[in-house]
């Protein structure tokens, strides 16, 4: 059976990227629909509801796209390192640098894109605290197996340690959206990192 109507005139993968990267220079509910369309290539509105279905299914499709560009990258550095230090102080880095790059919006979209929502967005904002909670989850595991491979000693407080260090990778995404350069989000690392040692 033939198909009716016109084909899609944008490429979905292309819109998708650059929803993603106004969502992560604006944040959710400061991005309007008419600048998604804008950004996106000028597409309808009929376009826009029928290649993504609303805005919320829009940013739940850019996030994911964020985690597989700019997360899985970092989840890899965090799983390298010969000890959990390395891996941390390398993850860190990682993150300072990532968040200071002049080709992309500064700091973190999971952290920066979803915070203090409107009551009519708290689906959002849950959806966001997961999103953020799912770091720490990677960083108690990279801790845990510090532990079974001798270089973190038993008994160590997983848990607060993997807080500590989630909360200064959002505290760096931060200063990063505020005009932090990277050589202070380095130095902020390393101040950290000398935490570790005492």
């Amino acid at each position: 059976m033939a198909r009716l109507g016109r084909p899609r005139e944008f490429d979905r993968d292309k819109a998708l990227e650059k929803a993603m990267n106004l969502f992560w220079k604006q944040g959710y509910e400061a991005t309007t629909l008419a600048e998604l369309q804008k950004a996106m290539g000028g597409i309808t509105a009929p376009s826009f509801y029928a290649a993504f279905g609303s805005k919320e299914k829009l940013f739940r499709e850019a996030v994911a796209l964020y985690n597989q560009v700019e997360g899985t990258p970092m989840i890899k550095v965090l799983s390298e390192g010969t000890t959990a230090r390395a891996s941390i102080e390398s993850w860190l880095r990682a993150a300072a640098e990532s968040f200071c790059r002049p080709d992309k919006p500064r700091g973190c979209l999971v952290v920066l894109s979803a915070v203090n929502c409107m009551p009519g967005n708290q689906e959002i904002a849950h959806f966001m605290c997961d999103q953020r909670s799912n770091r720490e989850k990677f960083l108690r595991q990279r801790l845990r197996r510090g532990v079974v491979e001798g270089d973190l000693k038993k008994g160590t407080d997983i848990n607060s340690l993997a807080s500590f260090y989630s909360t200064l990778v959002d505290g760096l995404a931060l200063r990063a959206n505020d005009g932090a350069s990277r050589k202070t989000l380095i130095a902020i690392v390393e101040r950290a990192m000398a935490a570790w040692d005492k």
